[in-house]
């Protein structure tokens, strides 16, 4: 059974429809990449799956569970985790204060102060912060700020994490080390979903990528089958495609 499954999962702003019935799964401990042209209807689906925006109509399940309409917090503490586009971070707070606010507030157990500080320490660690600990988050690269958001998510200890465009912005140096570390997090047990403009990063990351088109999902398979799917190279080149077929 797919950890995570999407069931003509539409989302209307008025007249215009922004996720068209779409039905999707996620395997337990893959990484997913979820590409399309700017107003695809990426992000909209994020906010569905993370239920800071209710289907309609459609259904997502977690694990089985039919989660539709659950609170974003009770999302998160059953154990899907997101980051953003536009990187939300505390900036007054330090780059340990911002990881502990995942421990404390983002799962469903107690977690005592002390424990708090271990975790989050260890996941800054991990994520290659830690030398940054002390250092106010508003005085981070951009780079490093994505990092941080992604620390405080893995402080949730979440089953699925979900990336929206963390490397937007980022030098091919800097790329590398985020699939470096997208790599390293599945190695954890953790299941990815990643949107991506990063083509590079894409393909060499993810297992299976799915792609949005005015709010509907045109194509779903391997990298490579996505790759040579005509209509993908259609959405994406347009007329150049035509010609070239």
């Amino acid at each position: 059974m797919p950890i995570l499954e999407g069931q003509e999962v539409t989302k209307y702003f008025g007249g215009l429809v922004a996720v068209s019935k779409v039905d999707f799964h996620v395997n337990e401990g893959e990484v997913l990449g979820l590409i399309g042209p700017n107003g695809a209807g990426k992000s909209t689906l994020f906010n569905l799956i993370s239920a800071a925006l209710t289907p309609n109509p459609g259904a997502i399940l977690f694990k089985g569970v039919n989660i539709t309409g659950i609170k974003p917090y009770k999302i998160c503490r059953m154990g899907l985790a997101r980051t953003f586009q536009n990187v939300k971070i505390f900036t007054n707070l330090s780059v340990l204060e911002n990881v502990l606010l995942g421990s404390f507030f983002g799962t469903k157990a107690r977690v005592s102060a002390p424990d708090a500080v271990k975790n989050a320490k260890e996941i800054l660690e991990f994520v290659g912060l830690a030398r940054f600990a002390v250092l106010p988050a508003g005085e981070l690269t951009l780079a490093n700020q994505k990092r941080l958001e992604v620390a405080r998510a893995l402080a949730t200890r979440p089953e699925i994490l979900m990336l929206d465009e963390m490397m937007e912005g980022l030098n091919h140096t800097e790329v590398a080390q985020a699939m470096q570390l997208v790599d390293n997090i599945r190695g954890k047990g953790i299941t990815v979903i990643m949107i991506e403009h990063v083509m590079k990063a894409i393909m060499n990351v993810c297992d299976r990528i799915m792609v949005l088109h005015h709010g509907a999902k045109i194509a779903d398979g391997t990298p490579h089958e996505v790759a040579n799917s005509q209509t993908v190279m259609k959405v994406y080149l347009g007329e150049k495609a035509d010609a070239a077929g």
